[in-house]
């Protein structure tokens, strides 16, 4: 009975920080949407670099709605002794946790898969929008010039986006070495390009994972483990409710 009283004031302690963890998500999330030019003035000069974030507004407010739901569903149940409310969070957890295991065996075992797929989605895309839309253009400045890198897979993919039509040139980051020249005004033409042979995004963001596999499987294996933990602790408290 004591193991059962402990069981569940942590499950509730720890379904509460999820819970508050959602709400300062949705909370910053709506302001970057609703708002984003005043949540980039408190980053002063570097509002160039931080405008990237305002992008992620929808994202912040789906990952805040999440765990907003998951912790009312584990705090409550869990609080209330209500195994419907604890079956739930059980089962919303699983999902996601089937999820993010699925991710990450297409991604170790189907790499050249998943780059064929998404080059059908990415490049018909950066064709249509790259140089006419204001926010996806951003989106990719700030992706190539972080992972100093050039496109999904290389410059070509440019050669039939807005921009390229109305300049008459890549983006300057196709024609950067690795580290970037800001001071370089030539335009980048497709001989410039050619030479510099600057790889694409998808194969950079690889070999950077890569890079730091350890801190990443070390990051995700944390997760899991924390989900496995919570879903353990609950079908516990549901399997010894009265």
């Amino acid at each position: 009975m004591q193991c059962y009283s402990f069981i569940k004031t942590i499950t509730i302690l720890f379904n509460f920080l999820i819970f508050l963890c959602g709400v300062a998500l949705l909370a910053v999330g709506i302001w970057v949407s609703v708002d984003g030019q005043s949540f980039l003035k408190i980053f002063g000069p570097m509002s160039s670099s931080a405008m990237q974030f305002v992008n992620v507004g929808y994202f912040l407010i789906a990952a805040g709605a999440v765990l907003f739901a998951l912790g009312f569903l584990g705090c409550y149940g869990a609080h209330t002794e209500n195994k419907c409310a604890l079956l739930m969070f059980f089962f919303i957890l699983f999902l996601i946790f089937t999820a993010e295991v699925a991710a990450a065996v297409v991604a170790l075992v189907y790499t050249t898969m998943a780059e064929h797929f998404l080059t059908l989605v990415i490049v018909p895309a950066i064709e249509k929008d790259y140089g006419s839309q204001k926010d996806f253009t951003q989106v990719w400045n700030s992706t190539m010039e972080g992972l100093k890198c050039c496109g999904f897979n290389n410059y070509t993919d440019f050669e039939n986006s807005p921009y390229f039509k109305e300049n008459n040139a890549f983006p300057p980051y196709c024609c950067f070495d690795n580290v970037v020249n800001s001071t370089d005004t030539e335009a980048c033409t497709k001989k410039r390009a050619e030479d510099k042979a600057v790889q694409g995004c998808f194969k950079q963001l690889l070999k950077s994972i890569r890079t730091n596999a350890v801190t990443v499987g070390g990051v995700a294996a944390g997760i899991g483990g924390l989900e496995l933990a919570a879903m353990t602790v609950s079908l516990y408290l549901y399997c010894n409710m009265k």
